[in-house]
């Protein structure tokens, strides 16, 4: 059985996501070790899910999109991406008690 290949791609508001995330626990917190231990965590819950990334139930969105969100648990994090032919496109993380509906 043939499994489907994704490219992997990253859009910069995910990234500016991730930096202002690691940045509130780097300096606010005063958790550096936490802070790169999150980026590490992320990392691995995204490449993991990459050779898969069709294969879990979408995320429902009140709103009309042209690509279905789908959405991988990382800590008390949630990761948006979306699958764009053969491209998984992260878009977000964003954190879980936040009203992030809104936000995407």
């Amino acid at each position: 059985m043939n499994e489907k290949h994704y490219d992997l791609r990253f859009l910069p508001l995910f990234e500016d996501d991730l930096n202002e995330i690691v940045d509130y626990i780097t300096y606010r917190l005063r958790n550096p070790a936490a802070a790169e231990r999150l980026v590490d965590d992320v990392e691995t819950a995204i490449l993991e899910r990459l050779p898969c990334a069709e294969s879990f139930e979408p995320f429902h969105s009140a709103r009309e999109r042209q690509y279905p969100y789908y959405r991988i648990q990382v800590r008390n994090f949630t990761v948006f991406y979306v699958v764009i032919g053969n491209i998984m496109e992260v878009r977000r993380i964003l954190y879980n008690r936040r009203n992030w509906k809104e936000q995407l």
